[in-house]
Parts: C-alpha cells; structure tokens; sequence
C-alpha cells in the first residue's frame, strides 16, 4: 500500500471528513519509460489488465451505490467512463503498444490518452470536443491503478465514504451543486480562503481547504483522504490511528451539537440581560426552514443572485415573484431583507448579465451598478421583490452603494414600480423598508448623507475590508493584508455603527464577521446589537453573546480604538476573556 502523506494547505472552512479523492483534472501520468524486455510483455499486458478491470469494477460499485435524481446525473457520467474503458479502440491499442512497441503500461496509457485527445480536439461539435475530459478521466483511473496498490481494508473504506473534490480552483456557481451531488469537502491547489466560494463552503459547512499546492500532484482518483479543516491539512492513506482521531472528533460534534441545541429558539441575551438581534443570511430554501426552527429575527440577507446562476436566461417577474413569496410565507411575518442583483467579480453568470472583459471587475460593474446599466432587468427584479410584500414585511437592500445619487435613483425606480404594481391591481405593501449595503468605503464615511434617503444600513465586511485595505481577497498571497482586525477596519466599524444609532436608523451586519465568534465580543464592544449570518453559525454566536457581559464590553470599546495594530487589538480582546 502507498504510504501514509500529509499535505498542507490553509483552512478556509473548518470541519473534518473522510472519502475518496475526485479530481476534476487528473494529475500528469508518470510515465516509465524504461525499455520492456520481451521476456515481461505478457506480465506487463496482465498488470494492465488487472488495473483495467479495477477500474471497471469501481466504476460499477459506484453506479451501484446512486439512487434517486443522482443515479440519472452522476450515473451518465459514470457510464460514459465506463464505455470508454470497454471500448476495444482504446483496450486494444493499449495492449497492441505493449506487445508490438514494448511500451510499459503506463508509456502506453499516455501514448494511447495523446491520439484519443487528439481525436477529440479535431472535431468541429464543441460538445463532443468537451467530452476529452472524460477520457483524461478514465485514463488517470487506470494510471492510479497501476501506481499504488490500495489494501482490501482501504478499499473497502473508500466504497462506503463520499466524494472529496479534488481541483486548482471552484467557482462559486459550481460549488453552489456539489452538496446534493455528494460532494463532502473541496482540496484546491490555489484561491483563497476570503473568496466567495470559499465563504459559501463556510455557510454550506463543506471543509475546504485551499493553496494545497500539489494535491493534484500527489492524490490520485479514488485515494482515500482525509480532510482536516481544523490544522489544514489533508492526510492521503490515512492510518488507522488517523481514522481514531476522526472518530472521536465525530463524537466530540455530536455532544457539541447536543449542547447547541438547547439554545435553539431561545431568545438572544447577553449576560447582564441586553437582547440582541441575530438574523440569517439565506439563498436556499433549506436555510430558511433552518432559520425559523432555531429562533431567528428574521432574515437579514436573501441573495438574490443565486436565482441567476447555473442558468443560460435571467428568471423572468413570475419566477422570481414565487422565490421571494415562498421566502416571505416561510417566515411568518418575520422581517425579510432581500438583496437585489449583485453579479459580477468572481460571482459570473451564464446568462450573460454580468461583464465579462473588464480588466478589475471587482471595481468595475457590479451591485447597483450593474442594476442601473440593466434597467428592465432591475425592473423585473423590483416588482418582484414588490409583489411578494403583500405576504409579510419586506426589505429591499442595494450592493456596492457609493453615492446619494444611486440610492435616490433605485428608490426612484422602485417608487415607480410600486406605482405600476398598483395601477395594474396588483396588492402589495403600504409601506417598505429600503436599505444599502455598507461595503464601499465612501459609503461609510459619507453615511450621515446617505442615511438621508434610507431606512437601514448592512455592513458587508467581506467587500469592505478588501477595499479599504486594498487587498484582493481573492489572491492567496495578499491573505495577511485582508485582516478584520486591522485597526482602520474597527474604527470605521464604529463610525457606522454610531452614525446609524445618532439617526435612529438600524444597522446590521452580514458579512462573515458577524458570524465568526472569534469576533462577536469585539462587534458588541464597538455596539452592534444586529447580526446577520448562515444559520448554520448562529447557534454557537447565540452561545458565545449569552457568556458576554455587555456592559463591560462597551466600556472596552475605546481600549480596542486606541490600539495601534492588531496585537494590540487582540490584547484587550484576551484581558475581556478573563
């Protein structure tokens, strides 16, 4: 058997699993090049055969395994895998190389891998030359049969686990599926850990690991990994004193989850009796079934935009209507913040809504801007989002504000809309809360002006902090300067904060701070009292606010002003755990 490896990475979603490694683009084959002596063809025809048969009985194992709506998905793509390693063009090329070329199998496998690419490449259908990626596929299946020799224990193992993503990168749009087609936790060469997608790992409790520099190098298909999110690193063949230390963290969850679940629909109060308000963030109907059943505000923000991903069309008005309704009913008149559009960066749709040739899309089009460039589809959106108020209080929240001018010119349009609806007999609400995200810096130091024209504000750290410190959070190597503790972030943090509370208008916040309890007594100290955050982190904030003493925090809150970097700040923080 391969021996045990550890490969290291950065954790950008914590957690830990076992499976079996999927590579979206299989490593390079190691080919053995050495001459073949005609005394070991026929040795080497049947260790080619072996591991083409392997791979066939794997293959069929796995098709055995799916049910439901995965046995028609998954099952296509097994059975395509499984034709092309019965196909007699490629099992007798490869044996035809073997005994007239004196190829060793894994010369052959990649001699054999060129002409079908080859192949593919030269056809002019874009589909059918797609498919090439099914035959690198195959071909690293077999290759991995033929470089390691997994023990019957770990076969056996790896038949019963799911499936570990193995890839250089994931888009948020792809890793938005891979739940339901059973995908445990993500291992990516590059990306970062402030990344959407890897903030929806986070949100969906998927472990994800990312900078694992040479996983694809190392992991070979169906190699049984173990994905520790916790230290970062990822442990191919584990041991079995690996697997203990995997049990017992399993039993550690359990009595963790049994703990949490004593808060659920308890009301959220600090120590000394200060309520606070904790609300979701949503994109799923399962999100909002979670939210009700643990005791939530209500929800804080609904992203729209994963109604427009994965798709070749934007939803028309009637489509979006019965999302945004459904949500409204699923709270029971709980308040509801709906977000509107906010395409663009590494959020890319296929539809064709957002740009695509912008040299910095990140500052370029995106949010309100690209809303604006888009009339009738912000339109459709808005009447939508409308029409659906008639079924219980609903707020309407802009991305990527920065001037007065595009909150009066979207409060505008949906005055206008509202007044359409109307005229048209439709029923909707008599009044609605209208709100900005707070995520472009001149938006929190002009806010006096924009509150003007508001009825509520929503700190998305997550974009605020990449620009205010002008750090790419999606490039791993600037990860250090895209620090929540930098003191500028916390004193802009409090300016918001005491600008909405002076005009008495409500500020939440709904980026990945709020729910990270590394951050929660720091966010009541600088006076936040709503938060928003996946419902999958909210037990464990409710938890860590009822140890709180809110008084005590507040009175820390100028000590964490005057640090000067970071240690300071993490000092007061550790003197308020004491």
């Amino acid at each position: 058997m391969s021996g045990r490896l550890v490969l290291t990475g950065t954790a950008a979603a914590r957690g830990m699993t076992l499976g079996r490694a999927r590579l979206v683009q299989p490593n390079q084959i190691s080919v053995d090049e050495r001459p073949l002596p005609a005394a070991e063809v026929e040795a080497e025809v049947a260790k080619l055969a072996t591991a083409l048969s392997a791979a066939r009985s794997e293959l069929a194992a796995l098709r055995d395994k799916l049910h439901g709506a995965l046995s028609h998905e998954v099952g296509e793509f097994i059975d395509a895998h499984s034709m092309i390693l019965d196909d007699p063009e490629l099992v007798d090329g490869l044996y035809d190389l073997i005994r007239t070329g004196r190829l060793r199998a894994s010369a052959a496998l990649k001699v054999q891998r060129d002409r079908l690419v080859a192949a593919f490449d030269a056809i002019d259908d874009p589909y059918l030359r797609s498919r090439r990626e099914d035959v690198d596929h195959v071909i690293g299946r077999v290759q991995g049969e033929l470089t390691r020799d997994k023990t019957p224990a770990e076969r056996q193992i790896a038949a019963r686990v799911g499936t570990i993503l193995v890839s250089d990168t994931v888009a948020p749009a792809e890793l938005a599926q891979m739940r339901e087609s059973g995908v445990l936790a993500l291992v990516t060469t590059g990306g970062s850990p402030l990344s959407h997608s890897a903030i929806l790992a986070r949100s969906m409790r998927m472990p994800m690991l990312v900078g694992v520099h040479d996983a694809l190098r190392e992991i070979s298909d169906d190699d049984l990994i173990l994905v520790d999110g916790r230290r970062g690193e990822v442990v191919v063949h584990p041991t079995a004193q690996d697997l203990a230390v995997y049990r017992n963290y399993q039993r550690e969850q359990a009595r963790s989850a049994d703990e949490l679940s004593r808060l659920r629909g308890a009301r959220t109060l600090t120590r000394d009796g200060v309520e606070i308000r904790l609300y979701a963030n949503a994109e799923q109907p399962a999100d909002i079934a979670q939210a009700h059943a643990l005791g939530v505000s209500g929800v804080g923000l609904y992203r729209t935009e994963f109604l427009f991903l994965q798709r070749g069309d934007a939803p028309g008005e009637e489509e979006q209507f019965e999302a945004y309704r459904e949500l409204v009913l699923g709270m029971g008149g709980l308040p509801v913040t709906i977000r509107t559009l906010d395409l663009g960066a590494d959020k890319a749709d296929s539809s064709g809504i957002a740009l695509t040739d912008e040299d910095n899309p990140a500052l370029g089009v995106r949010g309100v801007r690209l809303s604006m460039k888009r009339p009738h589809l912000f339109a459709t959106q808005l009447r939508a989002i409308l029409r659906a108020s008639r079924y219980g209080p609903v707020r309407i929240l802009v991305p990527m504000v920065a001037t007065a001018e595009e909150v009066i010119a979207t409060r505008a349009l949906a005055a206008q809309c509202a007044r359409e609806l109307r005229t048209e007999g439709h029923e909707i609400a008599d009044h609605y809360e209208f709100g900005a995200m707070i995520e472009v810096p001149a938006a929190a130091i002009a806010l006096s002006t924009l509150l003007r024209h508001l009825d509520f504000v929503s700190i998305g750290t997550n974009d605020l902090i990449q620009y205010l410190l002008a750090a790419d959070r999606g490039n791993d190597a600037l990860g250090v300067l895209h620090d929540p503790l930098h003191p500028a972030m916390l004193k802009l943090l409090a300016q918001v904060i005491a600008t909405g509370r002076r005009a008495n208008k409500s500020v939440a916040l709904c980026g990945e701070m709020a729910g990270d309890t590394r951050y929660t007594a720091m966010l009541l100290a600088l006076g936040l009292t709503d938060f928003s955050m996946h419902p999958s982190s909210l037990l464990e904030v409710r938890q860590v606010i009822a140890l709180s003493n809110h008084a005590r925090l507040r009175a820390a809150a100028k000590a964490l002003l005057r640090a000067q970097s970071r240690a300071g700040i993490e000092r007061v923080l550790e003197t308020l755990q004491h």
